[in-house]
């Protein structure tokens, strides 16, 4: 029996940031109201015709892992790219990240989970490398959100919160059962999928045929919908019940933590999480502020980031929890 361990990170953000007054100037909104509901001041867009997809930023966020992490791209057994946005409806992005990172045949299976889609594969991953089957798997979170966002005063309640961006790891096996990924847990509650959802294109909307012929500019079920106060309450629930759980599954306590990585949906729900767990502030990573909610790469990137400053150090207790549309929500608990 082996754990795993992540051996190498790496993140990507397009160049183009988008402030929140850029926003004032096609939607009737502004910085403070913004900052004050979401905590965001700031997020990164692909420019249009720039040629960058999920898929590239993906594969840039993976180099970076590669490296850091020492090993040689040939060495990589299997792939593991959790989005909602893929670059086509099918094939999806993770046998295009085979492709263009240039790997031999190992298998590439895409995960759907959305904002607890980089825990969904982290878990995957981590079964994987546990059972022994592999020594090493490419775990990618990938989202380019800005070409579906309604940038108009109607969708302003959820297009100001999103941006674009990616962050990869590299899970390579670790024979010190002590070390590592020592847990992780997953969950899901389907009966409010659509109160965060996006319900086209989509198989069980229509037609293709009629959604060609009616084009109608007044169908909402194209952008994203969010209910965010009752996503709000059920997040804070959740977010809490799963960190518990695993620091419970692992005989440890919230005073045990030296750091949290929680899923950049919105700073108020992350220092609602740390209030609650008694948590200051260098003991919780946040940087919402500047990249906005990039789903299933927020924790990687966050992660990254926090470990490019020199916030996550050997032995150190790491916690990853997330919660997102579905709704799903997980946790991992990592000695690092």
């Amino acid at each position: 029996m082996y754990n795993s361990k992540i051996s190498g990170l790496g993140f990507y953000v397009p160049d183009n940031v988008v402030t929140n007054n850029d926003l004032s100037k096609v939607m009737d909104t502004n910085d403070d109201w913004i900052q004050e509901r979401t905590g965001i001041k700031e997020r990164r867009h692909v420019v249009k015709g720039s040629g960058e997809t999920t898929t590239t930023m993906g594969v840039k966020a993976a180099q970076k892992a590669i490296e850091r992490a020492g090993i040689d791209k040939n060495d990589i057994d299997f792939i593991v790219f959790a989005t909602l946005s893929p670059d086509y409806y099918f094939p999806g992005p993770g046998v295009l990240v085979q492709r263009d990172l240039g790997l031999d045949t190992v298998g590439a299976l895409d995960v759907r989970n959305q904002c607890s889609g980089f825990i969904y594969g982290i878990s995957v991953a981590d079964q994987y490398i546990k059972s022994g089957m592999y020594s090493n798997v490419l775990v990618i979170g990938s989202e380019l959100h800005s070409h579906g966002l309604d940038m108009t005063t109607r969708g302003r309640g959820v297009s100001v919160i999103f941006g674009d961006g990616a962050g990869a790891a590299i899970l390579t096996r670790e024979t010190d059962v002590n070390k590592g990924i020592l847990s992780t847990h997953l969950h899901s509650e389907g009966q409010h999928a659509e109160e965060l959802s996006l319900i086209a294109p989509g198989m069980g909307k229509r037609w293709v045929t009629d959604i060609l012929q009616d084009n109608d500019p007044a169908d909402e079920s194209y952008f994203p919908y969010m209910n965010g106060q009752f996503v709000f309450k059920n997040a804070v629930v959740r977010f809490s019940e799963v960190i518990m759980e695993g620091l419970q599954k692992n005989g440890l306590h919230p005073t045990d933590i030296d750091l949290l990585v929680p899923h950049q949906a919105n700073l108020r729900i992350s220092q609602f999480i740390q209030k609650k767990f008694g948590l200051a502030d260098d003991q919780v990573y946040n940087n919402i502020m500047s990249y906005g909610n990039t789903t299933a790469a927020s924790i990687p990137i966050a992660l990254t980031e926090a470990w490019e400053n020199n916030r996550v150090n050997p032995g150190d207790l790491v916690v990853l929890a997330a919660f997102g549309s579905g709704f799903t929500w997980g946790s991992a608990i990592i000695r690092w």
